[in-house]
């Protein structure tokens, strides 16, 4: 049973040479062939590399030359991030047989701390979604229940640590992509602030928002993944140019005396009972840790849902218009067709694309035209800017802010894709962040009357990843919802 214990207690066995990573990656492989036929978390396996590189950290963990904290360590990748020589999809017809030639900025930082690549994840197609349902390969379900949905757009990779597939992921966060599957599958997620780990390498879908960040079973994991991927790169222009702190050295500490704002507008009408009560439990719990709970107020909170559907969608348009058919990727053939360059256009985009990223390109193509440029984009810009001062100002009182991660559990497969308005609200609580640029994790909190899992999500002030580490960690050692398991 290694494959079901946390990174941190492998590291301990893998230090001890009682575990092999060979034997470690083996197990994972073993579980996966037992259990993904009905998660559908992967979509590449990359079995015999992995245990080549198992073979490898073995070698540097008995030599005692370059030990990482995670060497050895197996973990998954979203299919969103370029491995080289490793099919890289997006979930996309667009893109089912494009190979990079080279490795994402993260990718090579996993490789240099000795980590174990098991294969690419399965997710909402092009990152646009909110379940895993639009990927065009198959739908990733629920551990916990495998009616449900795992949350999106990183679905596999909250999937594949929830049911033991994987020790640790790694996901990206668009507007909730990495905290919302985390809250729905039971797991430790964390987008961190808009710069602080490279995007050089990730297939963009957004591009002022997009931000990739740990998946993993428990804080002291999130915190030692988050050191290993975080820091500039000069490959990335929006990359941080700063030094990264031990955000290990934020554990272990208590939380007597920090302030934590509660915003009300978090806590509306339409939210789930259950959700209500095991957050309002979480805050309770964190006030007799110490902290001091006060309410405070995001105002601009309401308009975040319908700047970010013009903003996303517009960045979305421009980002995608490199798939045409002509320098990779799919291209459509036919009569009418290979002699016809408009055609081919058209024709690879209208069967390269699903219908969610058909609809966003068109709402993106839509406000970024002449004569509505200044009446949507141009303003939804501006409310950005609102909603990023409402935290700017939380944020002179306040050390943390928390809310709900979700407004729901995880719902059933197929009941909100004929109405993609509530798939959006699905993400209601965690896209403000994005819009803003803020740190955010989401952390178990509860499970529902059916036994699904729900979510706590702790956002900090920019750069701020520490002291949300050290709220986290203090509320999960003082519960056991981290302990509970999928299957």
């Amino acid at each position: 049973m290694k494959h079901t214990l946390t990174a941190h207690e492998l590291t301990k066995l893998l230090i001890s040479r009682d575990v092999s990573s060979e034997e470690l990656t083996r197990a994972v492989y073993e579980h996966i062939g037992k259990t993904d036929k009905q998660i559908g978390a992967y979509i590449t396996l990359t079995k015999d590399t992995a245990i080549e590189q198992a073979k490898e950290a073995d070698k540097r963990i008995k030599e005692k030359r370059g030990v990482a904290p995670l060497t050895g360590i197996p973990i998954a990748i979203k299919d969103n991030m370029c491995v080289k020589d490793v099919l890289c999809t997006c979930a996309s017809k667009m893109l089912n047989d494009f190979v990079p030639p080279y490795n994402a900025t993260v990718i090579n930082k996993l490789r240099e701390n000795g980590l174990v690549f098991l294969g690419k994840t399965n997710m909402d197609e092009f990152a646009m979604g909110s379940s895993t349902e639009t990927s065009c390969f198959k739908i990733t379900r629920n551990p916990w229940d495998t009616n449900a949905i795992p949350g999106g757009s990183s679905g596999g990779s909250a999937a594949a640590v929830a049911s033991d597939q994987a020790i640790l992921s790694i996901g990206s966060d668009t507007g909730g992509s990495i905290r919302q599957p985390a809250s729905h599958c039971g797991i430790v997620g964390m987008k961190p602030t808009y710069g602080r780990v490279s995007r050089y390498g990730l297939v963009a879908f957004a591009s002022s928002l997009d931000q990739i960040g740990p998946l993993t079973k428990d804080v002291w994991d999130c915190a030692a993944l988050l050191e290993v991927i975080s820091g500039y790169d000069p490959l990335d222009s929006t990359s941080l140019r700063m030094d990264s702190p031990d955000y290990m050295s934020f554990l272990n500490k208590d939380i007597k005396n920090i302030k934590i704002g509660v915003p009300k507008e978090y806590f509306i009408e339409g939210i789930d009972k259950d959700v209500e009560l095991a957050v309002k439990g979480a805050i309770k719990k964190l006030e007799k840790l110490g902290a001091i709970i006060e309410e405070v107020s995001l105002p601009h909170t309401e308009y975040a849902v319908a700047t970010y559907y013009i903003i996303a969608p517009a960045e979305a348009s421009a980002n995608l218009a490199r798939y045409d058919g002509v320098k990779y990727g799919y291209r459509a053939k036919g009569e009418g067709v290979d002699n016809d360059l408009l055609g081919m256009y058209e024709n690879t985009r209208k069967e390269g694309f699903g219908a969610e990223v058909k609809r966003r390109i068109m709402l993106g193509t839509h406000t970024l035209s002449s004569g509505y440029y200044d009446a949507y984009y141009l303003k939804a810009q501006k409310v950005r800017t609102l909603i990023k001062q409402d935290f700017d100002k939380a944020f002179k009182k306040f050390d943390i802010l928390v809310t709900p991660t979700s407004p729901t559990p995880a719902f059933k497969i197929g009941e909100k894709t004929d109405d993609p308005l509530q798939m959006y609200l699905s993400d209601i609580f965690t896209i403000p962040t994005n819009l803003a640029g803020l740190p955010a994790i989401s952390l178990p909190c509860g499970l529902n009357k059916n036994g699904l899992p729900m979510g706590l999500q702790l956002i900090g002030d920019y750069f701020d990843e520490g002291k949300i580490l050290q709220v986290a960690h203090a509320f999960e050692q003082s519960t056991d919802f981290h302990r509970s398991k999928a299957i």
